[in-house]
């Protein structure tokens, strides 16, 4: 029996050329990731050292930081090299992305703060990871129509301590 292998692909392919208003997007984001890290370390204290309340000034606020000044355009949804479907990550790495997707699950914990801080926090690591899925998803769509600029802008108005509770706007909605 014969085995005739796909031809790999060619050596020139082109390297990746970034999309028109790129870099200042992406600057953008890391200014927003960076704020949105420093408001998450202002928040209050638990009233006895808890290791969520160490998580919280640390790893979450590291991972905010991390994943918004990875973002990267070039680690898109993509073919691979044998006809596979390979699943980009917008430039955030796996450990960064677990620690953004715990966040539900270790508010329960964070009894001390109060429920607008809560959604706030939900808020920050759903658009954190929002923008990577949308880089990753179709970079060229998220960069050229704003997309990413008006994530950037929801993460600040998240974050932003002189802003109506979030909670108090979700109670009014209803």
């Amino acid at each position: 029996m014969t085995i005739a292998y796909l031809p790999l692909p060619a050596d020139d392919v082109p390297p990746y050329e970034p999309w028109a208003g790129e870099p200042e997007v992406l600057a953008e984001a890391a200014a927003a990731g960076r704020r949105a890290a420093a408001w998450i370390r202002s928040l209050p204290a638990p009233p006895a050292p808890r290791p969520v309340g160490t998580w919280l000034t640390g790893a979450l606020p590291a991972a905010v930081e991390a994943a918004t000044a990875s973002l990267d355009p070039a680690q898109c949804d993509r073919m691979g090299p044998d006809g596979r479907l390979v699943e980009g990550n917008g430039g955030v790495d796996a450990g960064t992305a677990s620690t953004l997707t715990v966040v539900p699950c270790v508010l329960s914990d964070a009894d001390w703060l109060t429920p607008d801080q809560h959604i706030r926090l939900l808020a920050v690591a759903s658009i954190t990871t929002g923008i990577a899925r949308l880089l990753a998803d179709d970079p060229g769509t998220a960069i050229l129509h704003g997309l990413v600029a008006q994530m950037c802008a929801t993460l600040d108005h998240a974050t932003r301590p002189d802003t109506p509770g979030l909670a108090t706007q979700f109670e009014h909605a209803l």
